[in-house]
């Protein structure tokens, strides 16, 4: 990147050059411009990687407020939002004595990993459906992870509890393995989504009237769904 914009005549610090100007790479200016107020900004200078973790999940959930229920300009601050965390992680990480990387680096590597996903659009592969895209996305991937032992490998316990449900559930398919209360059909099993949304806050409230912890519970039940899993995955003993 370049050097950050000198001071003016008036000793106070200005904005990177050409911040705003038609034509000029936008993407470029707010990397310069997180730049400029890492280099001035008091605070900005005492945050690390970690310190920035609450401030990348609330501006995530916002996120998905704009796309459930936002406007078209929510929207877009958002992903301005966003996209500042991730200018933010890059510009700290660009500063890291041991093993620097800046947002070019972030960028080349997101390009090239795009483009061995996607061999159907830049190279001569062919995928006429939906399916046939994940089969090579899925060979891709399999091809970068190689040193993966466990399809739950890579699949973050961080998540929230149900949208870690929902991943486990897909990779322990394809061992095959299903969770209990999927080996019967239930006769009252939900017939929508919306009604799906009921039936789990009626759970929660079950919970809640009797003193249990609904997070708890279901990750309890993930730890022995994995614990399936990775049984499912060793070889067979001779």
């Amino acid at each position: 990147m370049d050097d950050a914009a000198s001071p003016t005549a008036s000793g106070l610090p200005s904005a990177p050059a050409e911040v705003g100007a038609t034509g000029a790479d936008a993407l470029r200016e707010a990397a310069e411009t997180m730049r400029a107020v890492r280099d001035r900004c008091v605070w900005t200078q005492q945050i690390g990687h970690h310190d920035l973790v609450p401030y990348l999940v609330e501006e995530s959930a916002e996120l998905i407020d704009a796309v459930e229920e936002g406007t078209r300009a929510d929207l877009r601050e958002e992903l301005g939002d966003l996209l500042w965390q991730v200018l933010f992680h890059a510009e700290i990480a660009a500063r890291d004595p041991d093993d620097p990387f800046d947002i070019d680096d972030v960028a080349r590597g997101l390009t090239e990993k795009m483009v061995r996903r996607h061999p159907h659009v830049f190279a001569g592969a062919v995928a006429n459906t939906p399916e046939e895209v994940l089969v090579h996305w899925n060979a891709a991937k399999a091809a970068e992870k190689h040193t993966r032992t466990s399809v739950l490998d890579g699949v973050s316990e961080r998540m929230p509890s149900l949208a870690l449900a929902q991943k486990v559930l897909g990779k322990a398919a394809q061992v095959g393995v299903s969770a209990p209360s999927l080996r019967e059909e239930s006769e009252d099993a939900p017939g929508t989504e919306a009604d799906l949304g009921a039936a789990l806050l009626d759970l929660v409230a079950v919970a809640r009237a009797r003193g249990w912890d609904a997070e708890r519970a279901l990750r309890v039940q993930l730890r022995g769904l994995e614990a399936e899993v990775r049984a499912a995955e060793r070889p067979p003993a001779h």
